[in-house]
């Protein structure tokens, strides 16, 4: 493979976004060798416009954007966390062979068996029937899935994307860039829901720490919902994530769990704003939509967030921010 910018230098940073550190550049026209890929930042470049990303050999990462290969892209492994480079995957099922089928589920029908020890390369993933507590299902290309309870991997599972879902992306510029960012959806949700669009918004900057949270990088998820056994039917997969939880004494501790992956930003609103309209134990704060610092003492009354603090939180932003406009019809 070659460097491919069009003349300038090529950015190799330390991970798969613009925003991230800038750590040595390489001349155009330059050999590289790759050896493993993430899905990163959409960008587009001279050579194509992608969101996968590839880490050198020498180590750093570059946007496919900018490489030339001849004919079709080689076909890379992802990579798993650095210092670890290429991570491979192959069948381990306890019958001896894999089964392929046309989609995530065993309903669907039976396309191919692949034998045990065969390598496997999982392009995407996708949330389907839960096989021996794994519900999550390979894309082995279009129409083509295995369970990944009976796949094994070279080392730590890499992160790779769900299927479907949009580049990661990366923090808005400026708090006016996050408002112009997240004001529509938030509008959108309370045309549908009756939900606040000030609450909802001083809720997205408190989950997502203004978008900087790799949750809401990586799978667009703006408030933190968490998976609780599936998926909800508006996320599209269950992540897991480190977190902090929070005792009813005020004492804080740090945790993994499992939150709901979107597609889009637009989704991670749509199912926030469906959650507070239609579970009973919000009932009390839908009733009044119309005084947004009320709605948000109730929501944290009925259990929403951990945090004694989470109410206070949010009405000081939506007063500080004067959130509350958004409130208002465009």
């Amino acid at each position: 493979m070659t460097t491919g910018t069009g003349g300038d230098p090529l950015n190799v940073r330390a991970d798969a976004a613009t925003d991230r550190k800038i750590i040595r550049t390489v001349a155009n026209n330059t050999t590289v060798s790759l050896v493993c890929r993430i899905y990163g930042e959409y960008v587009s470049g001279p050579a194509r416009n992608t969101a996968l990303w590839d880490r050198l050999s020498t180590g750093g990462m570059v946007s496919g954007a900018y490489l030339k290969w001849p004919g079709e892209r080689p076909v890379l492994p992802w990579c798993g966390e650095p210092p670890v480079n290429a991570v491979t995957s192959s069948v381990n099922a306890p019958g001896g062979e894999l089964n392929v089928r046309s989609g995530p589920g065993t309903k669907y029908a039976i396309l191919e068996r692949i034998p045990n020890g065969r390598a496997v390369h999982m392009a995407c993933r996708a949330w389907g029937e839960t096989i021996d507590g794994n519900s999550v299902w390979g894309s082995l290309g279009p129409g083509r899935f295995v369970t990944a309870a009976y796949v094994k991997w070279s080392s730590t599972e890499p992160r790779y994307p769900w299927c479907n879902q949009a580049a990661p992306t990366v923090p808005a510029a400026s708090q006016a860039a996050f408002f112009a960012r997240v004001a529509a959806p938030a509008r959108q949700s309370a045309v549908d829901t009756r939900v606040p669009a000030s609450v909802t918004i001083a809720q997205a900057i408190l989950e997502s720490g203004w978008g900087k949270s790799w949750l809401t990088r990586l799978d667009h998820s703006y408030f933190g919902m968490k998976c609780f056994g599936g998926t909800g039917g508006i996320a599209i997969g269950c992540s897991s994530y480190a977190t902090h939880e929070c005792n009813r004494d005020g004492t804080c501790f740090p945790t993994r769990d499992y939150f709901r992956a979107y597609g889009s930003l637009g989704s991670s609103f749509l199912d926030h704003g469906k959650q507070l309209a239609t579970l009973p134990r919000y009932a009390t704060a839908m009733r009044y939509t119309a005084d947004p610092d009320r709605f948000a003492r109730e929501i944290h009354k009925a259990g929403y967030a951990t945090s004694p603090t989470y109410a206070d939180n949010l009405i000081k932003l939506m007063k500080q921010f004067n959130l509350y406009q958004y409130d208002k019809r465009p």
